[in-house]
């Protein structure tokens, strides 16, 4: 009996120390979820609007959209039409067309709970079909007795030139700003290199001019251009983001 009770008194005493070895956290966790929202954001840029109504000789539109797809990852698109009248010193012409731009946003901005405010940058691949018309243009005369300027009158019965086509990438950076809920306030600048534009077979006129690429000058195959946006940011599900223990204070 003696025995029993020394054995069990000893089993008793090893569980006793073997619990105490693991402290027991009595402080209660709170576990909050943290859900942000993914969905399509889409709207228009502004500044070719407000150019369109300033300027004669151009008239533009774009429509912006981009769609979340991680924490921090955007897919973005660009689709827009230009047309563009440019008077050089011997020649008057007429760019008009169309282009899309297709590419990814990161976002870098470390957003508040509950904001959804964006400082990026990014890429995009773009594409832009567009025709030229020259309007009329004038010639060097190299017999300048009987006209001192140096330049005869030329034409001005009007060729379009058809088919054409260009493709360039980007580099943007640009931040937009939630004003109110759901309503987002854009701009970006960007930086593209042009990669290939084809005459359409016909080389008697150059590209002078692309749209949703800006101007084409000699020698150089950059272009800088820039947008203004608003858009709506339209909530399709939510997705937590990550969940964060926290500790009541004694």
């Amino acid at each position: 009996m003696l025995r029993y009770f020394i054995s069990t008194f000893f089993l008793f005493s090893l569980m006793q120390s073997f619990s105490q070895s693991k402290p027991i956290d009595t402080q209660p966790k709170d576990t909050v979820e943290y859900r942000q929202a993914y969905g399509l954001r889409a709207g228009i840029d502004l500044s070719r609007p407000i150019i369109s109504s300033l300027d004669d000789n151009y008239t533009g539109f774009e429509i912006v959209a981009d769609y979340r797809i991680t924490d921090r990852l955007y897919i973005a698109a660009e689709l827009g039409t230009e047309d563009k009248t440019k008077q050089e010193d011997l020649y008057n012409f007429t760019t008009t067309g169309s282009y899309l731009k297709i590419g990814i946003d990161n976002n870098t901005y470390e957003n508040w709970y509950g904001e959804q405010n964006l400082l990026f940058y990014g890429g995009r691949l773009a594409f832009s079909s567009f025709s030229q018309t020259l309007n009329n243009y004038q010639y060097f005369n190299s017999n300048r007795y009987w006209n001192p300027e140096g330049f005869a009158e030329g034409s001005n019965i009007s060729e379009e030139f058809s088919g054409r086509s260009a493709v360039w990438i980007e580099a943007l950076f640009g931040t937009k700003v939630e004003l109110f809920a759901n309503i987002f306030l854009g701009a970006s600048v960007r930086l593209g290199i042009l990669v290939s534009d084809s005459d359409g077979g016909d080389p008697r006129f150059p590209n002078l001019w692309i749209p949703g690429f800006n101007k084409v000058t000699g020698g150089s195959r950059f272009g800088v251009g820039y947008n203004y946006s608003i858009s709506y940011f339209i909530p399709l599900y939510k997705k937590k983001k990550k969940p964060v223990e926290q500790e009541n204070e004694q």
